[in-house]
């Protein structure tokens, strides 16, 4: 058995300057038209990164984004180059992030998260229970824990900082962030990308239950596809073969991770408390079950 890759916390480059550093990836100057971003193993749930990195995790999320990227670029331009990170990092430096290292363009990021939601689950099932409505969206009446909605729905939200927690917004809200034209184009371009990956993904055991996505804007106006794709950091994935209406199903993403923080005597603020090493364990297969089943040809 091979031994598990170590975990990467921080990046720790010191060639370029550093941009910002998020809750999971690390991003410095390329650049006046690029950026380097380093995907790194820290997991953040309840928007307050934990203390233990899962290990692998941030090659997993690295390798899915630009399959996703690559295999609707045709439709959806994305922030993907050809440059080769090690071009300008030390040896050492290009060491520590091969793999989860990526020269993307510069972009002119939107505030928003653009969510969209095909299943009634998490803080959605919840709000319904209470009001019949999800982030502000009137639903059917008489719906189950799980249920498949008739149709996904387009749930933007708040980008927060380290510490805060994202806030669901209306769409008028959203728009009112960005303009209506860039709003209506996100809110289009994200129910098409989330029908045609879990048309996808359900071919291969896997329902996607919600996912989100970030966009840019380049310098014509036109709307680009940053940041992460249909990862278990950014998405719910459900095994199809465990999938029954009226329960959580168990799932290859962070929601392990939040089913267990829920459990414990934590109030969801910063620090966040230490994960034990069987959770850090089962996180991390968690998220190569996912790669593997999705993407079979490149995971091993």
């Amino acid at each position: 058995m091979s031994e598990a890759p170590a975990a990467l916390s921080e990046s720790r480059i010191t060639s370029l300057p550093l941009v910002h550093q998020g809750k999971v990836r690390d991003v410095y100057a390329w650049d006046d038209d690029h950026l380097l971003i380093v995907t790194t193993d820290r997991l953040s749930a309840f928007d307050v990164i934990l203390p233990q990195p899962i290990p692998g995790k941030g090659a997993v999320l690295t390798r899915m984004s630009t399959f996703w990227m690559q295999r609707f670029g045709d439709v959806v331009p994305n922030h993907l180059t050809d440059l080769d990170p090690a071009d300008k990092l030390t040896a050492k430096e290009a060491t520590r992030v091969a793999g989860r290292a990526q020269v993307v363009r510069r972009l002119n990021a939107l505030p928003i998260e653009a969510v969209v939601r095909g299943f009634l689950a998490g803080s959605g099932w919840k709000e319904y229970q209470r009001a019949g409505t999800v982030c502000g969206v009137a639903l059917p009446s008489s719906l189950r824990q799980a249920e498949k909605l008739p149709e996904p729905i387009f749930t933007p939200a708040t980008k927060a900082e380290q510490g805060a927690h994202d806030e669901n917004i209306s769409f008028a809200a959203a728009a009112e962030r960005v303009g209506t034209a860039v709003a209506e184009r996100a809110r289009d371009l994200s129910i098409w990308l989330y029908k045609q990956a879990a048309g996808y993904a359900l071919e291969r055991g896997i329902i996607i239950a919600d996912t989100k996505f970030e966009f840019g804007l380049d310098g014509k106006g036109q709307i680009v596809l940053i940041d992460e794709v249909l990862t278990p950091d950014s998405s719910r994935f459900w095994p199809k073969a465990d999938y029954r209406i009226g329960v959580s199903p168990p799932s290859f993403d962070k929601q392990y991770v939040r089913d267990y923080l829920e459990g414990i005597d934590w109030d969801q603020t910063p620090p966040g408390p230490d994960l034990p090493d069987e959770v850090v364990r089962n996180t991390a297969a968690r998220y190569a079950e996912a790669e593997r089943r999705l993407m079979p040809l490149s995971a091993g």
